[in-house]
Formats: C-alpha cells, structure tokens, sequence
C-alpha cells in the first residue's frame, strides 16, 4: 500500500469524538458541577480530549479540569466509558476520572474559566439527574455507583451499563 492509499484509507474511516471528566467530591460527597455559557445545564469539569496533538484521555482530564477549575490534578482511576450517539455529529465516547475529595482550601483555591464557565456547585447525589440532562447524569450515577462498591470502570452505552 502506497502512502498516498493509506491516507485515502485512513480518510475514509469512521469519526468518533472523545471527551475526558474529572469526577470531584467533598466530603459530605456531593459532586463538583460547572455551568458553562456556551450551552444549557450544567458538566463535570472536563471537555474534549485533543487527540490530534497526542493527547491521551488521561492528559486530557487533566489538562481541562486545570484550564476550567483551576486545579492540576492526577485524575485517580477511570470510573466509566461511555459510548454516545449524537445526532449531526459523530458518537462521543466520554471517559469519567475520580478526581477524589476536595477540601475546603481546594474549594476555595478553585478559579473558574470565565471564558467558558459561568459558575460552579456542589450537588448531593439525589438531585444528580436535576442538573445533568440525558446520558451525562446517568454516566456521573454510574461512576458514583463504582465508587461506592469498588467495581472496575463501568461499560456504558448513552449512559447505561451494558454488563
């Protein structure tokens, strides 16, 4: 196969979009939440992995959670992949990191991204599915269930456990 095929063959394989979260808690375990201002509702800390430029899902996580909080931190172990169709766009597949407990001096030293962030929360479990629209809030329900019961990283499919 010549170098000009192989990039005609690479150029006509399927588009898949990837994103990385970081999954923080107090201590009362409530769940850091952000608001952006560039669409309805509100995410994890996280975004779009860059893997044009070699980034991983791991460097990624890290990389947004320090632009959009302000905090530089190892995301701890993977939690959940989530596989989701999108409509006039290519399937996402979404990775969660534990970003473990924050504190109250790593509360206070968050500084927001104000070019893309308008504020931020902590929300208890039970209003999850109030602020996280669709398949994010059952993603963040899932990864909080593999917290709790030490599980490996769940296998999702638009939210849901597929095994």
């Amino acid at each position: 196969m010549t170098t000009t095929d192989y990039a005609a063959y690479i150029a006509s394989l399927p588009r898949v979009l990837a994103g990385a979260a970081t999954l923080f808690r107090d201590a009362r375990g409530r769940v850091l939440l952000v608001e952006p201002n560039y669409r309805a509702g509100w995410v994890l800390p996280g975004g779009t992995i860059e893997s044009d430029d070699g980034e991983t899902p791991r460097r990624g996580a890290r990389r947004e959670t320090l632009e959009e909080i302000g905090l530089d931190r190892e995301p701890g172990r993977l939690l959940a992949v989530d596989w989701v169709q999108g409509q006039n766009r290519p399937p996402v597949v979404a990775y969660v990191y534990d970003g473990g407990i924050l504190d109250e001096e790593d509360l206070k030293a968050i500084r927001l991204q104000e070019e893309e962030l308008l504020s931020w929360r902590l929300v208890p479990r039970e209003e999850i599915a109030d602020h996280l629209l669709g398949a994010l809030g059952h993603r963040v329900l899932a990864a909080l269930d593999v917290l709790a019961d030490g599980s490996g990283p769940a296998e999702l499919e638009d939210g849901r456990r597929v095994a």
